[in-house]
């Protein structure tokens, strides 16, 4: 592994080092996801050993984290619903499958580990898309879900800060300025979804037990903040929530 995909410890280090490469990611989108793939999988290898076992990507795009999983071990299944994301980097290798993330077109408990990485506020209903997620992770098995949160400073993602004002008044605002909309688009394929609300739904989904519930990004410390009502929706940024399937 290169210097610039290898993880940090999981401090403060490492939070500079993620954020310093996602500032850069419109210049080097390949180095900022490949950082992060190498990230995840070594946080995700907290939970769950990947050698041997299977895991589904949902929402895995261009397949970055699909090749972090499978360099350690894993079988992987990478689910997009943009036949366009899937060939992000060339033709889409095997494994790569087209659908939606509301209706995963697996069956019940089939894999060991179900991941997905910021797509959760890219669907029109976050919860039918996590429960999805449950359904096909065997008993036992790992759900890895990760979203951006609305109110979190890149709620808005391209758009951000100005979603503070409003989803459409940010959106409208980005295509004055840049002559396009974003590729984002408030209401269409960005929606809020809230660090309370995902909680909520964690804590009462009848077939998982919550393994963490943690800022994503931000060093280990950091984790009361989830705790915190209103103040944890600003300063959480990017919400992780580890589960496991009863």
């Amino acid at each position: 592994m290169s210097a610039a995909s290898r993880p940090a410890a999981d401090g403060l280090a490492r939070s500079v080092r993620l954020f310093r490469a996602f500032t850069a990611e419109q210049l080097d989108q390949d180095g900022y996801y490949t950082l992060l793939a190498a990230d995840t999988t070594a946080q995700l290898e907290r939970y769950a050993p990947l050698s041997g076992r299977t895991v589904l990507d949902v929402g895995g795009g261009p397949g970055y984290f699909a090749r972090a999983f499978e360099a350690r071990g894993a079988r992987c299944l990478r689910l997009d619903a943009d036949a366009g994301e899937l060939a992000g980097t060339g033709a889409p290798q095997p494994g790569a499958v087209l659908g939606s993330a509301l209706d995963l077109p697996v069956r019940d408990g089939a894999v060991d580990v179900c991941f997905s990485s910021n797509v959760l506020e890219h669907v029109p209903d976050p919860w039918r898309m996590a429960s999805e997620m449950v359904r096909v992770t065997r008993p036992g098995g790992i759900v890895y879900l990760a979203f951006t949160n609305w109110l979190s400073p890149w709620g808005g993602h391209e758009t951000s800060p100005w979603h503070y004002l409003g989803g459409h008044h940010a959106a409208r605002r980005y295509e004055r300025k840049h002559g396009k909309p974003p590729k984002n688009l408030y209401g269409t394929s960005l929606h809020p979804v809230s660090v309370t609300a995902a909680l909520h739904w964690s804590s009462h989904h009848p077939d998982v037990t919550v393994l963490t519930a943690t800022p994503r990004y931000l060093p280990s410390w950091s984790r009361p903040l989830v705790r915190i009502p209103v103040l944890r929706e600003f300063l959480t940024w990017n919400l992780l929530l580890v589960l496991r399937r009863h």
